[in-house]
């Protein structure tokens, strides 16, 4: 079974499809989702709506785990990554594919052991765990790996059996 991980934005949305198996995590797809800044919002929203659509056909995940949308300092951000977490969230909720969102702090913790690490430590231990020849790229694919990464890890002590 996938987990797919999303870092949820509107120019950038990272994804990453991972599987376990046994004790080995692979990468699937890792990458990202971008919407040209100059098109309108509505129009950027429904590309990425029919994007992400795409992916969750193609994989069939059986998790989406998301991060959670805490305060920004930039409002303008805050709601655009609001708007791109809520269509990721009913995309896979519309599917049966049950939703799981995670702080930042949660993310760092889990793949880093340190809930407070910074983006190079994050983007390093995704290299690792997934045994990729480089980090990932852009900063959003890692971050979205990241995000699974975290769910694998937290599925099992929260008895999801997912």
């Amino acid at each position: 079974m996938f987990v797919i991980g999303v870092d949820p934005g509107v120019s950038r949305c990272g994804y990453a499809v991972v599987e376990r198996m046994g004790a080995r995590t692979r990468a699937v797809a890792i990458g990202v989702l971008t919407t040209p800044p100059s098109d309108p919002l509505p129009r950027r929203l429904a590309d990425l709506q029919t994007d992400l659509a795409a992916l969750l056909d193609e994989f069939a995940p059986g998790v989406l785990a998301i991060e959670r949308v805490l305060f920004q300092a930039n409002v303008r951000t805050a709601m655009s990554v609001g708007q791109a977490s809520g269509i990721a969230m009913a995309e896979a909720a519309r599917r049966g594919i049950d939703v799981v969102e995670y702080s930042p702090n949660q993310v760092k913790g889990a793949v880093t052991g340190y809930g407070a690490a910074d983006k190079q430590q994050v983007q390093r231990m995704v290299q690792t765990i997934l045994g990729l020849a480089e980090v990932p790229r852009p900063a959003d694919a890692a971050d979205a790996a990241a995000v699974a990464l975290c769910h694998l890890a937290h599925a099992p002590l929260a008895g999801a059996g997912r």
